[in-house]
């Protein structure tokens, strides 16, 4: 299906036709709540990876047997896959939301209802033995090559085998038979008494051992998927045609699955010759006698796997007990989960009984850099920032007798809000989330269901009262920070009576470095609006406006300009504007009142602000932009006078997150109806939030006053 280019990509000016009749099907699909049938999909999946859920109410009523007033998404979609919670928004009959893009590879989730009802998708036939409620997806991706399923007839084939204790999986390569001479290494995945299965369901270890058979990436072998002992060894060496020495027998695991196999490894040395830990736990070199492994890897995810902090310690055993190891590295994008270990699998199993030159860490992996800890209870203010990206947040001491705490941020793909469960640590509740990319982040505690302001970070929105914010710094959110003291322009209040709201008001005004109030040639003046529901302090507050003008004046990307940032929330904007807010400015600062040295620009309810101005009065802002909005009727528009009146009509818009999206195509449609010149952004990858708004004032600002 056609689509929008992407902002970065392209500049797109017109819109076709064949992109227009993709975006309205797309709206169709994405906000229209679809019919409560059992056989219509509660999720759909776009080749460029947007996760699109719409769940009928009636068949979550039906589901839970009552009323419902909140559903969610949960899933393995936070940062390092976490697993987090994504709020739907209920529309007509149904809930909906769109989450994305998603990384290639594969993700759970399940659907909740109330916060604690579970509901397994019943359009979704995959299943998660271990995990009742859960149903699985698979983004497609060259990333996640390994995990996709080969075509039929060309994999491999797995069995249950039941034995004494219980019963293991066991894989065998295509082509395996019974009968012959030739026998097979094999390898043990131990899963320490957990659900085999999720090594299938999760681990997508078939796949990853079809298609790396199918490539002679790997030597033949027999896997063997289970609670490794000398009982399901021998049940094994009962069953295949495996061979029985140690030189030809591996084992690795997950979680405690790897610390099994790491205390199998090093303290029976004669039983294996080959060992890889998946964020193993063990802390020791355990073992009386030094192991003579042919080979043992270790694995850990970052500061968010449990196994991080082992592994620096059991790293440290194995040097001084002088036992080799391998370390493939820190990943930096995963903690203790699947989405780790199938990556441990991958680059494991190519080791096993041959020999290889490559024995460092795999690509983009970091190296250890001591334990992880983060200040002590009790320290503010909070968050904790690290320098690459990891945010631990711990409450007061007022929330101990909490039966949850969640904080729910702007994390998600593009700027989206997730939650994410904190844990108690002692009187108090703690989490550490990352690595979060340099850029801007806003958040909420939710405790026991109730959204509170985290007391113990000094920051504030004003029109949000229980957010608070923080700044992962970095190259990409330079344009973010603060500039050196005194390099800045100056942000101060603006009083004034406003006859349309009939009271005295306030705007805030930007003023750039070395302001003249005398100067001979009075400054260009922008007026920047909010959107619905936000205020006059918001472009300061949320949108980081002053940081964003400063930097791009001592880039020297923008000319002298004045910048008013005006309350929006009155019955007749127009009037407002004209009458009340640019009268004070004009009077209170050296500031043109030419039109070809003004210009408007606001976001969703101020955008819509900003097409209304223009169409009451085209020509009076020679400059014109709208972040997230819609253009509405162009029933009595006159395009010659905005065509004539106006240098720059640029308009930008998120992605499928924002709710926007779907009908910014009749915008466009109409603009080229009307022929009325306009640029167009492209997409701006993120939701209809603050990080795509802050990326469209970063792009708009110098292109003011320069034609």
């Amino acid at each position: 299906m056609p689509s929008l280019e992407y902002h970065g990509r392209s500049r797109v000016l017109r819109l076709t036709a064949a992109i227009t009749a993709a975006l309205v099907a797309l709206a169709v699909a994405v906000l229209a709540p679809r019919p409560a049938i059992a056989d219509t999909p509660w999720l759909a999946v776009s080749e460029d990876g947007y996760a699109s859920f719409t769940v009928p109410v009636s068949a979550v009523e039906a589901a839970i047997g009552g009323s419902v007033s909140s559903v969610l998404i949960e899933g393995n979609f936070g940062p390092s896959a976490a697993w987090a919670e994504f709020g739907l928004t209920r529309r007509g009959d149904a809930f909906s939301g769109v989450l994305g893009p998603l990384k290639p590879g594969l993700y759970a989730y399940q659907v909740t209802a109330d916060e604690t009802k579970g509901v397994k998708d019943p359009t979704n036939a995959t299943t998660v033995a271990s995990k009742p409620l859960w149903s699985t997806f698979f983004v497609a991706g060259e990333q996640a090559a390994p995990l996709a399923d080969v075509p039929e007839g060309q994999g491999g084939t797995v069995e249950t085998l039941a034995y004494a204790k219980g019963s293991a999986l066991v894989w065998t390569p295509r082509g395996y038979t019974g009968k012959g001479a030739k026998k097979y290494p094999v390898l043990y995945l131990d899963t320490a008494g957990a659900a085999a299965g999720d090594w299938l369901d999760l681990g997508r270890a078939k796949q990853i051992l079809d298609n790396l058979s199918a490539r002679k990436a790997i030597e033949p072998m027999v896997v063997v998927i289970g609670e490794t002992g000398k009982e399901l060894q021998q049940a094994v060496a009962g069953r295949y045609r495996v061979h029985r020495g140690p030189a030809h027998q591996a084992i690795a695991g997950a979680g405690e699955g790897g610390t099994n196999a790491l205390r199998a490894a090093l303290g029976h040395p004669a039983e294996y010759a080959y060992a890889g830990s998946f964020s193993g736990l063990l802390t020791e070199a355990a073992g009386k006698h030094k192991p003579h492994l042919k080979l043992l890897r270790l694995y850990t995810g970052n500061v968010t796997d449990p196994a991080y902090n082992a592994t620096v310690k059991l790293t440290k055993a194995l040097d001084r007990a002088r036992v080799s190891y391998e370390f493939d590295g820190v990943n930096p994008d995963a903690g203790a989960n699947w989405n780790a270990w199938q990556e441990n699998l991958i680059d494991f199993l190519p080791r096993l009984f041959r020999n290889v030159r490559d024995h460092g860490p795999s690509d983009g992996h970091g190296r250890l850099k001591g334990e992880f800890a983060p200040p002590p209870p009790g320290t503010t203010p909070t968050p904790f920032v690290t320098d690459d990206g990891f945010v631990t947040f711990e409450t007061t001491t007022e929330f101990a007798a909490a039966k949850q705490v969640k904080v729910w941020a702007n994390w998600a793909p593009g700027g989206s809000w997730l939650r994410i469960h904190l844990t108690k640590a002692g009187d108090r509740w703690r989490g550490t989330v990352g690595p979060l990319d340099p850029w801007f982040y806003y958040y909420k505690l939710m405790v026991d269901g109730v959204s509170l302001k985290d007391a113990s970070n000094p920051t504030k929105v004003t029109t949000e009262q229980t957010w608070s914010t923080f700044l992962v710094n970095g190259e990409q959110a330079r344009l973010l920070t603060d500039v050196p003291e005194g390099q800045g322009g100056k942000v101060e209040p603006l009083t004034y009576q406003s006859t349309v709201a009939n009271q005295e008001r306030t705007a805030l005004v930007w003023t750039p470095p070395g302001y003249d109030p005398d100067r001979a040639e009075p400054y260009p003046v922008f007026f920047l609006q909010h959107g619905g529901g936000q205020n006059y302090t918001d472009w300061t507050e949320m949108g980081r406006a002053k940081q964003i003008l400063d930097h791009h004046f001592l880039d020297g990307k923008i000319v002298p300009m004045v910048v008013v940032m005006g309350n929006g929330n009155v019955s007749d904007f127009n009037r407002e504007l004209l009458e009340n807010i640019a009268p004070a400015a004009k009077a209170r600062y050296n500031i043109s009142d030419d039109p070809s040295q003004q210009a408007l620009a606001g976001l969703s309810m101020g955008g819509g602000q900003t097409f209304g101005m223009l169409k009451a009065h085209p020509g009076r802002f020679a400059y014109i932009a709208a972040f997230s909005a819609g253009f509405g009727s162009g029933a009595g528009v006159d395009a010659e006078a905005i065509n004539s009146g106006t240098k720059l009509l640029r308009l930008y818009i998120g992605d499928q997150t924002d709710f926007v999206y779907p009908g910014f195509a009749s915008t466009l449609a109409t603009l080229d109806d009307l022929g009325i010149r306009y640029e167009f952004d492209g997409v701006t990858p993120g939701p209809h939030g603050w990080d795509v708004w802050q990326k469209n004032l970063i792009d708009l600002a110098p292109r003011l006053f320069k034609r």
